[in-house]
């Protein structure tokens, strides 16, 4: 099926306070429409970034009692995953859409890219600083940026990543943020052509992987 774009009632099924309730209209409402997303933003990625981006939509399957406060696919190098690689991701939450690249704390080559990184950070950083609505966040999971990268010197851009091997547990999260009045103002094609757009301003970060 076609994207045919987010409504109200898909930002209202994260106020569901129960378990069941919750997952079962994830599953049933907001996944058919991730699915159809990872359709037609999947093949658009490769020029962008390079190689094939596949597609992940999010299952939750380790989740049994505390129902999720987001739900997304995912669009990554590897066919089998996406959480060992850097990736992109469409996450809708209770009050937002987030188009995000992310480095995770189980990305398998932080070393090497932080390398990558260091090589070009200053002229990276000055890009993503130009990117239109572009912000830092501090968890995969978090609806609000820490800081607007415009808002930050190019040298504080460039010190963003350092978490990724000073932590364990360390993650590179950037992206843009909708709201729903944003979301809903879009037509389905705009709003593909708005991800793929938020998508472009960060491939560059994809492809140091």
């Amino acid at each position: 099926m076609p994207f045919d774009g987010f409504t109200a009632k898909d930002f209202q099924v994260f106020a569901i306070p129960d378990f069941p309730g919750r997952m079962a209209a994830i599953r049933g409402q907001i996944q058919p429409k991730l699915f159809a997303l990872a359709a037609e933003i999947g093949p658009k990625l490769k020029p962008i970034v390079g190689s094939e981006a596949f597609p992940h939509v999010a299952k939750h399957m380790r989740r049994t009692v505390n129902p999720p406060d987001d739900t997304w696919v995912a669009f990554g190098p590897e066919k089998r995953g996406y959480k060992k690689a850097q990736h992109f991701k469409v996450a809708i939450s209770r009050h937002c859409v987030r188009f995000l690249f992310e480095i995770g704390p189980e990305y398998a080559e932080k070393a090497k890219w932080m390398r990558a990184w260091e090589g070009g950070a200053g002229r990276l950083a000055v890009q993503l600083k130009k990117g239109s609505g572009l912000g830092w966040y501090k968890n995969e999971h978090d609806e609000e940026p820490v800081a607007l990268l415009e808002s930050l010197s190019w040298q504080e851009i460039a010190r963003l990543p350092g978490e990724l091997t000073r932590r364990k547990d360390g993650q590179l999260v950037l992206g843009r943020r909708l709201d729903p009045a944003e979301v809903l103002r879009l037509k389905p094609r705009a709003f593909v052509r708005a991800a793929l757009h938020a998508f472009g301003m960060l491939a560059p970060l994809y492809r140091l992987g």
